[in-house]
């Protein structure tokens, strides 16, 4: 099989972060500090998605996700670029554009594992919602284990709450369990927190008070790598409008609105990323998105449809474009 040239093949070029002489950067080394009661095991595997592709050691993170053919349906996921059907498309993407990681269900990383073994770290998506019968107050199935993540190679599991669902307490607990056996194998855990349920309105579910509410409770679920929504400037909750008029909580712009949610995750000591959302015709207004969680001090994204949905070739210079904006090389 030939070697496919990556963006970080070609980052090297150019010169990358300054590292020490066990190959680390200062930043990497300060992210890892934050994770004082993990094991070795499991801070090698945050170092290992820090330390790879485009953005090796600067702290930021690009990663794909492609569990959206279970969550949404294969037609409204891939119809739009046919590729995407096969497994190996999207290993394949994620390795020449030097994403940080790509993460998926059981049965895609299954597919295509194999083929590129030890080319890109990987993140095994343990839960995942299907819409053939939707509720207003979801939750996920289980559909992996920890034993897959290991059997697979994967640096870390991923797994989904809903807080705000009636069932949210269950997930919780299921997270709680899961977190504290792949830590005991030296996984990391990323944890996409998503406020939804019947109690909350449909503009509350990306609302600031929520949103930042969302990334603290996966903190405190033992979350080493928070996956949230952009948040509006709504504040959903009465009583935590009262506290942000009181405390005078600056959310008027998306840097700011992001600063607040990645303070809301123990004071930036615990790294947050944000979704991609659904597919932008404009490429202009994802960039846009992109600077604001740069510069509100988020620690990158995470982007599924907004990546996979365009055609490979332009699937690459947008996420390269994204790449650059994280690390500064592009303003």
């Amino acid at each position: 099989m030939a070697v496919i040239e990556t963006a970080a093949e070609v980052r090297r070029q150019a010169g990358r972060p300054q590292r020490d002489s066990a190959g680390m950067t200062e930043r990497v080394r300060e992210i890892l500090s934050w994770y004082e009661s993990d094991n070795p095991g499991t801070k090698t595997n945050i170092a290992r998605l820090l330390n790879h592709g485009y953005l090796a050691g600067t702290g930021k993170l690009v990663i794909l996700p492609v569990d959206q053919g279970f969550e949404h349906g294969p037609a409204r996921s891939f119809a739009v670029n046919p590729a995407g059907y096969d497994p190996d498309y999207h290993f394949q993407l994620a390795i020449q554009a030097g994403c940080n990681a790509y993460a998926a269900p059981l049965g895609f990383l299954e597919a295509a594992t194999a083929r590129h073994a030890g080319e890109v770290p990987l993140i095994l998506k343990l839960n995942n919602h299907d819409l053939l019968h939707d509720d207003k107050d979801p939750m996920s199935a289980v559909t992996g284990s920890v034993q897959d993540a290991l059997r697979l190679g994967c640096v870390a599991i991923g797994f989904t709450i809903y807080p705000g669902s009636a069932h949210a307490r269950q997930m919780y607990e299921q997270l709680r369990a899961l977190a504290e056996e792949a830590k005991r194998c030296g996984l990391a855990v990323v944890v996409w927190s998503y406020p939804r349920g019947s109690g909350m309105s449909k503009e509350g579910e990306t609302a600031i008070d929520v949103v930042a509410y969302a990334a603290h409770i996966a903190a405190q679920l033992g979350a080493h790598i928070i996956k949230v929504k952009l948040p509006t400037s709504h504040i959903e909750q009465p009583e935590a409008q009262k506290a942000y008029t009181r405390a005078g909580v600056p959310i008027g712009t998306l840097a700011e609105r992001v600063r607040h949610v990645v303070q809301s995750a123990f004071d930036g000591r615990r790294i947050v990323i944000f979704s991609g959302g659904a597919k932008k015709d404009n490429d202009e207004e994802v960039f846009d998105e992109a600077r604001a969680i740069r510069d509100g001090g988020g620690f990158g994204s995470i982007i599924g449809r907004n990546s996979f949905q365009r055609p490979r070739e332009h699937a690459l210079r947008f996420l390269e474009t994204i790449m650059k904006i994280y690390s500064g090389e592009l303003s």
